[in-house]
């Protein structure tokens, strides 16, 4: 007797359209990438593909540099729980950029863990100057 293995694996990663997390739909990609331009409400992340996995419960946190609260102090990473909902899934974890944009410099490292085991991992710099030419030749361009 054959047994079904999960499988997971990111589809695509970088910079996205807005997202609405209300919304069913994922939201849809705009340039590959994981440096990552400072600016504000730019969202960056990826998608997880999950095959035959219905049911399974995915851990993820997103590290972030030393983002602060409205107090001043260092927030934890954020993280949260989502459960497969069928076997053909995907699920989108990504940031946005807010003010102020100086604490949100650095690395951002995103995880996704399922069973204690590390299924997907991304990390995205966010920077003042962004070294990807092709992406700043259609942004003065006003794409």
């Amino acid at each position: 007797m054959s047994k079904l293995r999960t499988y997971f694996e990111i589809s695509s990663y970088g910079i996205y359209q807005s997202w609405d997390e209300k919304s069913k739909s994922l939201p849809k990609i705009k340039a590959l990438a994981t440096k990552i331009p400072a600016e504000l409400e730019i969202e960056f992340g990826f998608i997880l593909s999950a095959k035959k996995a219905k049911g399974k419960k995915l851990d993820w946190t997103i590290f972030h540099p030393d983002v602060l609260d409205e107090n001043g102090l260092v927030m934890p990473p954020f993280e949260g729980v989502v459960y497969v909902r069928n076997n053909d899934w995907e699920f989108y974890l990504g940031d946005t950029v807010w003010a102020p944009i100086h604490d949100k410099l650095g690395d951002w490292l995103m995880v996704i863990e399922c069973d204690g085991k590390v299924i997907a991992q991304k990390t995205f710099s966010l920077l003042v100057e962004h070294g990807d030419a092709e992406l700043q030749f259609w942004k003065k361009r006003g794409y």
